[in-house]
């Protein structure tokens, strides 16, 4: 590692760290995906079991990530730990998957997300509004926001972790504390009685919507798909948690502040989606019609353009809802794709390093960041706002992120045998049980959305597995040139 004036520099403490993982986690997914939830389960009683268990899935992951981080704060964590685990293909598939669509997707979705209600405010803001043709490709001024605020974060993040970590602090409070007044006050006011009474007595009567939008009531095993496709949503509500693994080289006493930041992190962020999806169904029916004329008679399911959280305040503040949810949600989505574009950017500089991507972006400039790697991060997070919606990267995103999961969570008993004398300041709480029903969890959604949802996630494999002769390929001109792999 580069020495002083370009050596990565521990600013990031405990503080910082929960703010990162919350504040990360927290986008526009959760003001959204339920609309998508409840098409897919039908009722309230459901809609909030799909919530806990990602909850609990989300909760576990960072328990059992927490021994790795601690086993080895080095940045790029998640990449190092595969790379350790098993062979440098696996992380180094990891990685590609990364940069092509797990980081570099998600930072260009929540992009168009912070632009969509960007919109609510200046009507100039819109899918409709196309500003001008690339070939097959028409550009609206939505996409040319969303890249611009990419554009605006790469900048602020090449300036250094302090000016970096300091964006994220504020937003991540902000958001935090904002979100939790929307709780407060959607539990205190009695408003939504009326919609209540109606969700009382579907609580849990499983139903989803058909192509007619009918309601056709769903058990058993198709029950069991129906929570597995709706969990898409809330995952990816409640991804990027693991980030803060990326830059455990900047962390203040990484052994001990990325094990709890992770833990505390993702518990205050998994308790307010559950809060704030009981508010939703205390003010919102969960079952609606998509031609409803009010925002009762649409409901959960058919709420305008998905806006749930938007639907569920306009029935206790009127018509400026819509405008105080834009700004909230503006606020969130902003700070969430500062988090990722910090992080990311380190999971490439360590491949770099391992001579397994390009050699320049392994370097860190004056400031003590990868500057270069948070540039090419910026540019192809750009590219991706011009290709496929929001829900596509969406489906893209999850599968391989559920794939790289579960294979971490393999590497803790993997590492226990094959590195035993390893110091384990943390150790995953539960194991071996509760890992291994994180490891059955998450492949079991796996094969649902496979065979469910194959349009979006049999592509997202192939993203994958197209990693494998790009890795030769690199491998052999690390070789060529005499780059050994860095040991953790």
């Amino acid at each position: 590692m580069q020495q002083g004036e370009s050596a990565f520099r521990k600013r990031v403490n405990l503080f910082d760290g929960v703010m990162f993982v919350s504040g990360s986690m927290i986008g526009s997914g959760i003001f959204i995906v339920s609309a998508d939830i409840a098409r897919n389960v039908g009722s309230p009683g459901w809609l909030m079991v799909v919530w806990l268990i990602t909850g609990l899935i989300t909760v576990i992951g960072a328990l059992s990530y927490g021994e790795l981080a601690a086993m080895m704060p080095n940045v790029g964590g998640q990449y190092v730990f595969l790379k350790e685990a098993y062979h440098p293909l696996v992380g180094f598939l990891f990685g590609w998957t990364t940069f092509l669509v797990i980081q570099c997707g998600s930072i260009a979705a929540v992009a168009v997300g912070f632009a969509k209600f960007t919109g609510v405010l200046i009507p100039w803001i819109s899918e409709k509004n196309i500003l001008f043709s690339l070939g097959p490709l028409n550009v609206n001024s939505t996409q040319i926001v969303a890249m611009a605020s990419i554009l605006f974060l790469t900048w602020i993040n090449t300036r250094g972790i302090v000016t970096g970590k300091t964006v994220q602090n504020i937003f991540s409070s902000t958001k935090v504390i904002v979100l939790l007044g929307f709780i407060i006050l959607g539990l205190l006011v009695s408003k939504g009685a009326g919609a209540w009474d109606i969700n009382r007595e579907i609580f849990w009567k499983a139903a989803r919507v058909d192509e007619a939008g009918q309601m056709i009531p769903i058990s058993g095993f198709i029950l069991v798909a129906a929570v597995g496709m709706a969990l898409v949503g809330s995952l990816f509500a409640s991804d990027a948690w693991y980030n803060i693994t990326f830059i455990s080289g900047e962390v203040i006493n990484p052994r001990k502040v990325v094990p709890l930041s992770l833990l505390f992190g993702t518990l205050i962020v998994s308790v307010l989606y559950l809060l704030a999806n009981f508010v939703y169904i205390k003010f919102l029916p969960v079952t609606g019609t998509p031609g409803g004329a009010t925002v009762i008679e649409r409901g959960i399911q058919f709420a305008t353009d998905d806006r749930v959280a938007t639907s569920a305040m306009s029935v206790v503040v009127g018509d400026y809802a819509a405008i105080i949810m834009a700004v909230f949600i503006m606020i969130s989505t902003f700070g969430c794709n500062n988090g990722l574009i910090i992080s990311g950017a380190r999971v490439y500089y360590a491949m770099a390093r391992d001579g397994l991507f390009f050699r320049k972006i392994g370097q860190l400039n004056s400031k003590g960041v990868p500057g270069l790697s948070i540039t090419v991060q910026g540019v192809w997070s750009i590219l991706l706002c011009l290709s496929g919606t929001y829900s596509n990267l969406l489906d893209y995103v999850i599968f391989a992120v559920l794939l790289f999961f579960a294979l971490t969570i393999l590497a803790i008993f993997i590492l226990r045998k094959k590195q035993p004398d390893i110091p384990r300041p943390y150790k995953a709480f539960g194991y071996p049980a509760i890992p291994s029903l994180y490891i059955i969890t998450t492949t079991a959604i796996m094969i649902i959305l496979l065979i469910f949802k194959p349009l979006y996630t049999f592509p997202g494999l192939g993203i994958v597995l197209l990693g494998i002769p790009v890795f030769f390929i690199w491998d052999h001109n690390r070789r060529k040139n005499g780059i050994s792999l860095i040991k953790e």
